[in-house]
């Protein structure tokens, strides 16, 4: 059998690196032999956000890098289809599998159906209800044409059954960004970037959103906010050259510390020393619930409701008194008990592989 993986965006190489290292062990040991291409759509692209991840999750370098570069959603969406159409006339294979939920997935998985080509989605299901977001429009245009669902919880699996999905094609394996995380936790490495900082007692911080960063007054608000509500502690914020580019004076801020993007093990060492983590990702949640960091969300939403509901996540939003009532708890140390959700064991990706074998073997 031969499975073509997509990756397009930093957190898919993340998610998809474990399935590879299952792909890996299942062939040391069986005569069902599956193969395997690893194509980047270069939907995102720079060597911090993607070469160096190739390292720290070793993993093979990319089959092939479809180029695409950044442009508007419709325009980059268009690309990727192109590009990808041409790669699969000369490339033959049983399925794709996508993850996630940017661009590179609905893209490549709308050109497979197109070609008759199987289409796996891992992380199947999310749903934040929230269709001024893009990731949302890609989940469901994907979930709507994909032929298997590999999922992270019982909440996704009930999204896919009031949606018309057969139970024959959901699959609960757990969540294959906990598979990387489990892997990579005894290889984490402490960044040069804060050498000097004293990581007693720390925040981190990440925006990406072009809500949050985009807008400069709103990134302005967040920042001089959490500054002020850290009292004193330091706030290792790794921020994109783009975002950087709407600060102005950093100086003016006295606890946050301004780092370039990180490298994936990096990151992991400054997550699990965090006291707390403010975020508007959507895979943080997930990997703080795993770590049992608090997680301040600054979302109105969030399509991984499991993190809130077991975990150690708050959708905080954008109320500055929520959020500054939440950074008290977690300063007094009052913020509530979590624990991990079902099948976060590190092991998903051994079961999406069986399955896979099971399917096309």
């Amino acid at each position: 059998m031969h499975i073509t993986l997509i990756a397009g965006a930093r957190p898919n190489f993340v998610k998809i690196s474990p399935i590879i290292h299952a792909i890996q062990a299942h062939n040391a040991v069986s005569s069902e032999q599956v193969n395997y291409a690893l194509v980047h759509t270069g939907q995102h692209y720079d060597r911090q956000m993607s070469d160096s991840f190739f390292e720290d999750l070793n993993i093979p370098a990319p089959d092939v890098n479809l180029n695409v570069g950044s442009h508007s959603h419709a325009e980059q969406t268009a690309r990727i289809m192109v590009a990808f159409e041409k790669y699969l006339t000369t490339n033959a294979t049983d399925c794709v599998l996508v993850v996630g939920d940017v661009n590179s997935t609905m893209a490549c998985a709308i050109v497979a159906k197109k070609m008759n080509i199987k289409v796996v989605h891992v992380e199947g299901g999310l749903r934040s209800g929230d269709m001024t977001m893009p990731e949302e429009v890609n989940r469901l245009v994907t979930d709507a044409i994909s032929d298997y669902f590999f999922t992270t919880s019982e909440i996704a699996n009930g999204h896919l059954r009031r949606e018309g999905v057969s139970e024959d094609r959901i699959l609960l394996v757990g969540n294959t960004m906990i598979d990387s995380l489990v892997n990579s936790l005894g290889k984490v490495k402490k960044p040069m970037a804060v050498e000097g900082i004293d990581l007693a007692d720390y925040y981190l911080l990440t925006l990406h959103r072009p809500s949050n960063v985009d807008e400069q007054a709103q990134l302005l608000l967040l920042l001089s906010t959490i500054d002020e509500l850290a009292n004193g502690r330091k706030v290792i914020f790794p921020i994109h050259p783009r975002t950087t580019a709407q600060l102005g004076d950093k100086s003016l801020y006295k606890n946050i510390v301004f780092v370039t993007p990180l490298p994936y093990l990096e990151f992991l060492y400054l997550m699990k020393g965090a006291s707390a983590v403010i975020t508007d990702s959507g895979g943080i949640q997930e990997e703080t619930t795993f770590l049992k960091v608090p997680c301040l969300t600054l979302r109105e939403n969030t399509e991984r409701p499991e993190t809130i509901e077991i975990g150690s996540n708050e959708l905080i939003g954008m109320d500055m008194n929520a959020l500054a009532i939440a950074m008290a708890k977690i300063q007094s140390q009052q913020w509530k008990s979590s624990a991990i959700p079902p099948l976060w064991d590190g092991k998903a990706s051994q079961r999406i592989v069986a399955k896979l074998v099971e399917l096309w073997g």
